[in-house]
Parts: C-alpha cells; sequence; structure tokens
C-alpha cells in the first residue's frame, strides 16, 4: 500500500480535518466533518510531524530520534491510510 507514499513526499493534514488532544479520552483525536480517530502516541507524533514542509524521509528520522524502532514503511502504510481516506494530502509528487 505504501506506493502511493514516497520517502520524497511532502505530508500534511487536509484542510478540512485537525488533530486535537480529546480531554474525556486523555489522547489525541483526527477529527474530521463526520469522523473522530483515536490515534495512539506514535500516530499523533507522525501527524503532529505533516506540516506540508518535511519530507517522509524526514519525517522518520525525527521518529528515530524519539522512538526505538521506527519502520520506514510503517510510517508510510500508515499515511497512505490517511491519504486514501482524504485525511492527508501529499506535496512533492
Amino acid at each position: 500500500m505504501n506506493s502511493a507514499v514516497r520517502s520524497e513526499s511532502q505530508p500534511r493534514l487536509s484542510p478540512h480535518v485537525r488533530v486535537t488532544f480529546d480531554q474525556v479520552r486523555q489522547r489525541h483525536v483526527l477529527l474530521g466533518p463526520e469522523s473522530v480517530v483515536v490515534l495512539n502516541p506514535t500516530a499523533a507524533a507522525i501527524l503532529d510531524l505533516c506540516d506540508g514542509s518535511r519530507t517522509v524521509a524526514e519525517i522518520v528520522r525525527e521518529l528515530r530520534g524519539r522512538y526505538t524502532n521506527v519502520p520506514d514503511d510503517e510510517v508510510r502504510d500508515f499515511l497512505a491510510r490517511l491519504v486514501a481516506r482524504q485525511c492527508v494530502q501529499l506535496r512533492g509528487e
């Protein structure tokens, strides 16, 4: 699935979604027009770095500085799923 997201792609959140901290759940969530996705800490960290200026490779490098094991293909798969749901847009294509 990750073929849609390349290392040089520059992901950013789509204009109609946002990441926020849900006090009730005590977790970060991705809010869309008719959806709420509860994020684990790693997913929240990935999306926090998706500002449209960093490449996927740069995001992976940053995450590797924070976490022990960050497989490049898992980050790209996660982002590809969000691209498919139109929650993330890619620049640099």
